[in-house]
């Protein structure tokens, strides 16, 4: 429907033709154009992005107890935003001489690949931990030198610290075991990612000392999509809700169908080790010890799992075990 003018507006307009100029009509609401670049298409949906959100909101407060720990200063770290790009933007937009550890996720799942992350550190947090950890105050004059070997070694101790925090805030998703595999200090030099794959970065604002800089975490998003790939169905808006009845059914019937299944349970009196020559030579009567006390508990084993321990005894004239301890696998 169009906008009605109001009688002031038709009066100005008529008083604007009067006097032999154009009417000037002016937009409430201006057209909101978004860019999209095609060549390099958006590969992860908002739900995804939030669901990394929330992931690494975890690690910042992580991060915070971390330093401000390790430090003795006040440490804040935040999520400041997540975006998608080429890691040529994300690698030509850090100086030459940058602190980037190279960590492996190190996921226990043979359908992901091996996936390689960058965690990056910016000058100014580092040179502020260096001169905190050999006894100084957090303060730095230059920023744009390279860093000397014993540097380098304090900041490796830092990164594995960091690489170690990851595992975490992941873990109620998919099971890994990040570690740290190099630091890098030349920004150019770094060939685990190709300069045109797409990458995730996640910037993290940290503030020491009342300044604030960046910790960046990029990934590859051929890799991220794997991992989430693998758990994303979870948290689907539109994934139907499994009625508790029905769940509750498919619990019992499970249940029923295994409940009779056949297990093999063994008493482990014992074990010793034999060579062959002497169970060759084994005569009746001979005494074997074994490697435990007749007063210790013995071992009850199902299937190939030990599963607890007990006395070991007789009921209704035969021998038993009653238990005393469930052993947590």
């Amino acid at each position: 429907m169009a906008d009605v003018l109001t009688q002031a507006q038709i009066d100005e307009m008529l008083k604007s033709v009067a006097m032999g100029a154009e009417p000037v009509v002016t937009k409430t609401e201006e057209t909101q154009v978004k860019e999209y670049d095609f060549r390099a298409p958006k590969k992860f949906t908002k739900e995804q992005i939030k669901i990394l959100e929330s992931i690494f909101e975890n690690y910042a407060r992580l991060l915070s107890s971390y330093l401000t720990g390790k430090l003795r200063l006040y440490c804040r770290v935040s999520l400041l935003n997540i975006e998608e790009q080429r890691y040529n933007e994300f690698n030509n937009a850090l100086p030459d001489y940058v602190i980037m550890g190279m960590v492996d996720l190190g996921i226990k799942n043979d359908e992901i690949s091996e996936t390689d992350v960058i965690v990056q550190v910016s000058n100014p947090v580092t040179y502020t931990m260096i001169d905190r950890l050999l006894g100084g105050k957090g303060e730095y004059s230059d920023t744009s030198r390279d860093f000397t070997e014993i540097e380098i070694t304090i900041m490796t101790d830092v990164m594995k610290s960091f690489a170690d925090l990851l595992k975490e805030p992941w873990l109620t998703h998919i099971d890994l075991e990040p570690r740290l595999i190099g630091i890098e200090t030349n920004s150019r030099v770094v060939q685990t990612i190709g300069h045109e794959d797409t990458v995730i970065i996640v910037a993290l604002e940290v503030e020491i000392n009342n300044q604030k800089s960046i910790v960046s975490v990029c990934i590859p998003a051929i890799n991220l999509d794997e991992i989430m790939s693998k758990f994303i169905p979870r948290y689907s808006g539109t994934r139907r809700k499994t009625d508790a009845a029905r769940e509750q059914e498919r619990r019992d019937s499970i249940m029923t169908g295994i409940s009779t299944t056949d297990l093999v349970v063994k008493a482990i009196l014992g074990e010793i080790n034999l060579d062959m020559y002497e169970v060759l030579t084994l005569q009746v009567n001979d005494v074997i010890p074994l490697d435990k006390r007749i007063s210790e508990n013995i071992l009850v084993r199902v299937g190939e799992r030990d599963w607890c321990d007990g006395k070991l005894g007789t009921y209704n004239n035969k021998k038993a075990i009653m238990v005393e301890n469930f052993i947590e696998n």
